[in-house]
């Protein structure tokens, strides 16, 4: 299967954001409505560091999860993307998920430069696919099914 590129990687990343702000505002709303009812004054500015700190652990969660179990997080899925094992092909363990995971905060510190890497290395990994011992396939069989879909769209 070929490996997927720097241009549907980043629009499944975007999707991925919409999610998890979509996720996180309305766990905070409803923290909020919660709070200021039996509190009648809502939370306060340390309620609201620990409730992003609880929600950034539950996203970091799920993302391992999708990445484990489902082998892409529904922006991947969204997009025919499928992260698998560099060497086997098959779902990746959860430590090389958890080295992965890590690795997106490296591959952003120098600019940006890792997740650049991903349109001229010849695998189309970036910092973090190389550092988990990572790839991201395209899925034969959800592109088709973007392609049916964009077909009836169009």
């Amino acid at each position: 299967m070929p490996n997927a590129g720097f241009g549907r990687r980043g629009l499944a990343v975007l999707l991925d954001w919409l999610i998890f702000t979509l996720f996180a505002t309305t766990v905070a709303v409803l923290l909020q409505y919660l709070f200021w009812w039996n509190n009648d004054g809502g939370l306060t500015e340390a309620g609201y560091r620990q409730a992003g700190y609880w929600i950034q652990a539950a996203m970091m969660l799920f993302t391992l999860f999708c990445w484990v179990y489902l082998q892409g997080t529904p922006g991947k899925l969204l997009m025919g993307c499928r992260i698998v094992d560099a060497k086997t092909g098959m779902a990746p363990s959860v430590g090389k998920a958890i080295v992965r995971y890590i690795g997106y905060f490296i591959s952003a510190l120098p600019l940006g430069l890792g997740f650049l890497w991903i349109l001229w290395d010849p695998r189309r990994q970036g910092f973090h696919d190389k550092l988990g011992g990572t790839e991201v396939l395209l899925d034969d069989e959800s592109q088709k099914s973007l392609k049916i879909l964009a077909r009836e769209l169009g």
